[in-house]
């Protein structure tokens, strides 16, 4: 059984995501402690606690250690089996983290699954759906992915509500990525969704963008959303290159202006698009599971301390090695290669 200490590095959620989706992928057992010891409350959350039951639900693992505010668990996998699975989290925790969790082992599994999440779909401190489905999704795909999202219904924190749908197909032809160049820009995008709120909230994040980055009034949208539940607000920036599409998100609360709010997508987004790096830092992290799968490289503009975690967690379960090269002061080249 593999012993992890989650309380290394960033000591976060994404030790124990990375940890369960490779347990099952490798079929060794693990066995975790201090899971997220450095957070302000420590311990499985609703939205992890929903990560290890779905984990379980599709590899019959044997699991002890599941419940909330626990910090240890183990956690013994059988092979992963397709299906039709369905996950409420109970709360606005993160739709997006549960699904990351599990794709990854059903893209191993002999036939299709369909996977519905019930939760947050934008929330902080976790991908937007846009993100999902215009970042993250494009760049798995090129590594031979093939998998649709489908968003139901917004859910914002800390209402929640949410709902999304992903089918997934067997990962057949498996290809290594070469993502070293962004490419030529073909367009930019900013979208303010706003649920329940007055509009002025978008107009004023908007014209920040304006402002902060000096984009088109056309390139700028606002989308009013009647179909989420409770109040929430999201600002997502988009700029689109023939070989990568990046995307910056913000989140709306009660404690920041909206002109504050924009200023972090933004300045998100324009440290991104000075350095010469196909993807962004959030990006980023979550490239490096399929790379130990199947080998590549990539170029980012960060190498933040989540990223460092997360190599850590993937080589205790797969003989890679991450070789991370400065090119220059805002750009790195990730090559990750098969061990010995």
């Amino acid at each position: 059984m593999i012993q992890i200490d989650a309380s290394q590095g960033e000591g976060g959620g994404q030790i124990l995501r990375t940890a369960l989706a490779l347990s099952i992928i490798t079929q060794q057992a693990v066995q975790l402690k201090n899971i997220r010891a450095k957070r302000s409350k420590p311990g499985l959350m609703r939205q992890h606690l929903t990560c290890v039951r779905a984990a379980q639900a599709i590899s019959d693992a044997v699991v002890e250690g599941d419940a909330l505010g626990s910090t240890q668990l183990s956690f013994e996998p059988n092979p992963v089996k397709a299906g039709d699975y369905a996950f409420a989290i109970g709360t606005a925790g993160s739709c997006a983290l549960v699904l990351q969790t599990i794709l990854w082992p059903l893209l191993f599994a002999d036939t299709e699954s369909s996977v519905t999440i019930e939760g947050g779909t934008h929330v902080p401190m976790s991908p937007s759906f846009e993100f999902l489905e215009f970042c993250f999704l494009p760049a798995i795909q090129k590594m031979g992915v093939q998998s649709q999202l489908e968003l139901l219904k917004h859910g914002f924190y800390p209402g929640g509500g949410g709902k999304l749908k992903a089918l997934i197909q067997p990962w057949q032809t498996r290809t290594a990525l070469d993502l070293q160049s962004r490419g030529e820009r073909i367009s930019q995008h900013g979208l303010s969704l706003i649920s329940n709120l007055d509009q002025s909230v978008a107009d004023k994040q908007l014209a920040e963008v304006r402002r902060y980055l000096n984009w088109n009034a056309e390139d700028l949208v606002h989308q009013g959303l009647r179909n989420s539940h409770g109040v929430g607000n999201a600002l997502i920036l988009n700029v689109q290159s023939t070989e990568h599409t990046e995307i910056a998100t913000s989140y709306g609360d009660k404690s920041k202006s909206s002109e504050f709010v924009a200023q972090l997508a933004c300045t998100e987004m324009k440290h991104y698009l000075a350095s010469d790096a196909a993807v962004g830092e959030h990006i980023a992290d979550q490239l490096l599971l399929p790379l130990a799968l199947v080998g590549g490289k990539f170029t980012t503009n960060i190498i933040s301390e989540h990223f460092k975690t997360n190599c850590d967690i993937i080589q205790k379960f797969l003989k890679v090695d991450f070789k991370i090269e400065k090119l220059n002061a805002h750009c790195y080249l990730v090559e990750v290669r098969k061990g010995k």
